[in-house]
């Protein structure tokens, strides 16, 4: 077991904004959750998932990128612009020894 965590600072004003954002896009998944700053850096946005695999979590990059997950069209449209929502962020994988 693998978990994917994508650190976000997101832009001043926008912290909110952002989680909500990808609250939504990840709302039918049970494996991803999004967490927000309460003693840490302002405006961090975190959102993590668990995969069974490396390979799991490389087919559901790709699957993104080649447009084979489907979102409702007016939440689709608001991803566009989500770049726009940060600053800078980085991403760290965690292989689960124990849980």
């Amino acid at each position: 077991m693998y978990v994917v965590r994508n650190t976000f600072i997101a832009k001043p004003g926008h912290g909110s904004k952002l989680a909500n954002l990808m609250s939504r896009v990840f709302a039918d998944k049970d494996n991803y959750r999004v967490m927000t700053d309460f003693v840490s850096d302002f405006n961090t946005v975190v959102m993590e998932s668990t995969h069974e695999s490396l390979a799991d979590y490389e087919q559901t990059m790709q699957d993104y990128a080649e447009g084979k997950v489907t979102l409702d069209p007016a939440l689709a449209d608001e991803m566009k612009a989500y770049t726009s929502l940060w600053k800078t962020g980085k991403r760290e994988v965690f292989k689960v020894v124990k849980g």
